[in-house]
């Protein structure tokens, strides 16, 4: 079996995004997809982390509920998916489809845009029970 490409991955993301709540949908529009092998180095040290298997997905941005017309980012807000982690965990849970926990993934890293924390996201995420 060949790995799935990079814009296998993209797509599965993007059927993630198109699947989101209308009002989420328009949101999630605006920000860039980037499917990437592995993470960047900086990313890694932002988070202070070692092990890039350790990082499948990362939101790049300010989330909407910082957002100021005052100071406006210059940056665009991106979702960045790993190929080589997600592989990796997929393969480790046999459980799932790939394109299951790429959307997993995926809609972790908007609930980020949209300003929720990783404790909010988890309270109503039912995936890790």
């Amino acid at each position: 079996m060949t790995a799935p490409s990079l814009s296998e991955i993209e797509t599965f993301a993007r059927r993630a995004a198109e699947a989101l709540p209308a009002p989420f949908r328009r949101w999630a529009a605006e920000v860039l997809i980037r499917v990437e092998d592995w993470p960047e180095s900086w990313m890694l040290d932002e988070l202070e982390m070692d092990d890039p298997l350790d990082l499948t997905g990362l939101y790049d941005g300010i989330p909407m509920t910082e957002k100021s017309v005052a100071e406006p980012d210059w940056r665009p807000d991106t979702i960045w998916l790993f190929r080589e982690p997600i592989l990796e965990e997929w393969r480790e849970r046999g459980n799932v489809t790939l394109e299951a926990l790429v959307a997993h993934v995926t809609v972790h890293e908007f609930a980020h845009h949209f300003g929720w924390s990783d404790e909010e996201i988890a309270e109503i995420d039912r995936w890790w029970e």
